[in-house]
C-alpha cells in the first residue's frame, strides 16, 4: 500500500508540473498557487506511507537535537574567527619563510 500511496504523490506532482507549463494562458499567479496546492496535496499522501512517516520523525527529531546545541555567543564567534585569522597569518609567513630557505639552498647547491 505504501507503494501506491508514493505512486500517486509522485503522479500528483507531475500532474501539478504538466498542468502548470499547459495552462500558460492563465494567469502565473494563479498557475502557482495551483501548483502549490497540488504540491501540498502530494505531501500529504506521501506523508501517510511509512516511508514518508519515518522521514516526519527524523524531522521533528533533527528539530529537537538542533534546539539542544548550545551556540557559541558574539564575542566568543569573533574571538574564534580571529584567532583562525591569526593562525593562518602565521601560518603563511613559516611556509615563505621555509620557501625562502628551500629557494637559497637550491641556488647555492645548483650554483
Amino acid at each position: 500500500m505504501d507503494t501506491i500511496k508514493l505512486l500517486l504523490a509522485v503522479v500528483l506532482l507531475l500532474s501539478g508540473i504538466a498542468l502548470f507549463y499547459l495552462l500558460s494562458e492563465y494567469s502565473t499567479l494563479l498557475r502557482v498557487l495551483g501548483l502549490l496546492v497540488v504540491s501540498g496535496i502530494a505531501v500529504a499522501v506521501a506523508l501517510q506511507s511509512g516511508p514518508g512517516k519515518r522521514v516526519w520523525g527524523f524531522a521533528t527529531a533533527s528539530r529537537t537535537e538542533v534546539r539542544k546545541v548550545v551556540w557559541p555567543s558574539r564575542q566568543e564567534t569573533i574571538q574564534t574567527t580571529l584567532i583562525v585569522f591569526a593562525m593562518v597569518l602565521v601560518m603563511g609567513i613559516v611556509l615563505w619563510l621555509f620557501d625562502m630557505l628551500l629557494l637559497t639552498i637550491v641556488r647555492a647547491v645548483t650554483g
